[in-house]
């Protein structure tokens, strides 16, 4: 972006998608404009003692702030794309069929391997069983199968042992079955779930939707406010009220009204963090300028040089500056 020359650092933890992702830049592109450098940690510590013009980091809260100490040595300027656990409200008078369709697919999108996926949701208590019948329906109903070869995998092997120790068998209402062997964890609903069950103290990052209940809308935007700034978060509702309500008291990177994770797609919007879960937004025109120095520069002829601004400083010549100055806020 901005003709800037770029050195990209892949995640290690897809090693094919890295592989492929260097192989193409490589080929394509000269190495002075444009490369790409593989690795774990002993690489990505390399490049973060290096004086670069701009770090933009996409990932976890603790690497996010270890490239933010890394950036601070040299006064480097960063975007920092990082996560969070984004909640999703369900209310008691929105369109129940399609939030749900919409909240399950932005769920278990990629095994929910999704930084905006969201995390977890509050359903108003009187409309609890009705949602909870309506996701298990979406779920059956979709392609979130075993035996479905496009069911998308967990990530790594310690993932999946993350994931698999954050589920409690007696809380859940549906899933919970997982395959150790080939990486795949059935979508799963967990149900009677508080902020301190284990689930609720870490980004879940995969197929694990923890469901809370509400009856008033300021105990959870209360309890929201309390913890870190999510990345996103996202209201079903037909109530113009709560809506706003939710918009004008928490705090969040960016989000949708009876959508989820869709926000991202509008290359028109800038789309980022605040707080806990990022630093900048980029997409688009957004994205654009992060990457761009604006530098002001003022180009003066030589042909004309006004003695006003040069001693003796006389009267007569404050009397002008002051006149002068006048016209220009005028």
């Amino acid at each position: 972006a901005a003709g800037n020359t770029v050195v990209l650092k892949p995640s290690e933890l897809p090693v094919h998608t890295s592989k492929a992702m260097a192989k193409i830049i490589n080929d394509s592109f000269d190495p002075h404009y444009f490369t790409v450098v593989e690795g774990g940690v002993p690489e990505t510590t390399a490049l973060l003692n290096e004086k670069f013009d701009k770090i933009f980091f996409t990932g976890s809260v603790s690497v996010g702030k270890i490239v933010y100490q890394a950036a601070a040595r040299h006064l480097t300027p960063v975007t920092l794309e990082l996560g969070g656990k984004s909640p999703a409200i369900v209310t008691e008078n929105c369109n129940m069929a399609i939030s749900v369709k919409r909240l399950i697919w932005a769920k278990y999108l990629n095994a929910g391997q999704t930084c905006i996926a969201p995390d977890y949701v509050f359903v108003h208590e009187k409309v609890k069983d009705q949602f909870l019948e309506l996701a298990k329906k979406e779920i059956k109903e979709s392609e979130f199968s075993f035996s479905n070869g496009n069911y998308v995998q967990i990530i790594n092997n310690r993932n999946m042992s993350r994931l698999i120790d954050l589920i409690e068998p007696s809380k859940v209402y549906w899933g919970g079955n997982y395959h150790t062997e080939n990486r795949l964890i059935e979508p799963t609903i967990m149900t009677d779930i508080s902020f301190s069950d284990k689930v609720m103290q870490e980004e879940i990052f995969g197929p694990i939707l923890p469901v809370l209940t509400y009856q008033n809308i300021d105990t959870i935007i209360a309890e929201i406010k309390s913890r870190p700034k999510p990345l996103a978060c996202y209201v079903f509702t037909n109530d113009h009220h709560i809506k706003t309500k939710i918009l004008n008291e928490l705090s969040f990177g960016g989000g949708g009204i009876n959508d989820a994770i869709m926000h991202i797609t509008n290359s028109n919007m800038a789309f980022g963090g605040v707080g806990e879960s990022g630093i900048g937004a980029y997409h688009g025109e957004a994205g654009f300028k992060i990457f761009t120095h604006y530098k002001s520069i003022l180009d003066k002829p030589s042909w004309f040089e006004p003695t006003l601004k040069y001693h003796p400083h006389t009267d007569n010549k404050l009397k002008w500056i002051k006149r002068l100055m006048g016209l220009c806020v005028a």
